[in-house]
């Protein structure tokens, strides 16, 4: 997202723990400020002035652990964020765990989640983080908010799903709850930076005088069959594999005694219910609020250049 803003004249300003790699030779200028979000809102000194909007990635994204850790970051960050910026447009990038993990999620709307029932504190906070500013949006004196669901985030730069899958991986084999027999929407990164380049010009006008942010799903242009993509990018990884189903009952049972082994190591398991509800289900998201209110037209999901992710 820096790459985009920068490359296109905008000044951007990087908050992170760490220092990330700034692009070179943008126009305007890139700069980066150290920021924890568990630190709570940056102080007065500290803040940069004349922020037009915020775009919130932050969130602590294991499966499995600490619910107090997850909410300290995903939800008290969230607010430590918009309180140090309550004026400027607020773009948050949300996820399709926000949506009942006990069924299959078949061409759902926005108006379907947050929901009940998560599996594991990552669906539970972010849930919880769309609630809080939700709540915020409706007061006065605070800037718009438009919240973005992408599904399965893919492409250069994937410091979380692409290791995953290729640490699942036994020899030639790739085991997937189900045989990944599901139909599923899947969101390239390319995807997900136009829907936040256009989250940060969109007309948000009726929704700002509802009280209530603008919610959009994110993901490619139509859904692909799961495990027939898995085999293709490992593929394109140079290490074929063949996608092999686990019995859900089975699986079940694996996540059931994973999840409290790893309340004890403190370790993210290997298998759990929430890798099951995105695995073995469909997991399918209406684009009309994509398309038509913030003008996107996705493209469809793409491996191209995988070996170098």
């Amino acid at each position: 997202m820096v790459r985009d803003l920068a490359a296109r004249g905008h000044e951007v300003i990087a908050f992170s723990r760490r220092v990330p790699c700034l692009p070179v030779g943008s126009p305007h200028q890139v700069s980066h400020q150290i920021w924890d979000l568990r630190d709570g809102p940056l102080a007065k000194e500290d803040r940069p002035e004349h922020v037009d909007a915020v775009v919130h990635c932050g969130a602590a994204v294991r499966d499995g652990g600490s619910h107090a850790r997850a909410w300290v970051v995903n939800v008290e960050g969230t607010r430590a964020v918009r309180e140090t910026f309550p004026e400027a447009r607020f773009v948050h990038v949300s996820s399709g765990s926000v949506y009942d993990p006990r069924t299959p999620s078949v061409a759902v709307t926005e108006a379907e989640a947050p929901s009940h029932g998560y599996v594991n504190p990552y669906g539970s906070t972010k849930a919880a983080a769309e609630r809080y500013l939700t709540a915020d949006a409706a007061r006065d004196d605070r800037g718009p908010v438009v919240v973005l669901r992408p599904h399965a985030v893919y492409g250069p730069g994937d410091t979380t799903l692409l290791p995953r899958l290729e640490s699942a991986a036994v020899g030639a084999w790739l085991p997937i709850p189900g045989g990944g027999k599901v139909r599923q929407h899947l969101t390239h990164v390319d995807t997900l930076v136009l829907a936040i380049r256009a989250a940060l010009v969109a007309d948000v006008e009726p929704e700002a005088a509802a009280g209530r942010p603008l919610v959009a799903n994110v993901a490619d242009a139509r859904p692909v069959d799961l495990h027939e993509t898995l085999e293709l990018l490992m593929f394109a990884r140079f290490r074929p594999v063949q996608v092999v189903g686990i019995p859900i009952r089975l699986a079940n049972a694996l996540a059931w005694a994973g999840e409290r082994v790893s309340r004890w190591t403190g370790r993210e398991p290997r298998l759990s219910r929430y890798t099951i509800s995105h695995l073995a289900m469909e997991r399918t998201y209406d684009l009309t609020v994509l398309r038509e209110r913030l003008g996107v037209d996705p493209a469809p999901t793409s491996l191209h250049g995988a070996m170098s992710w």
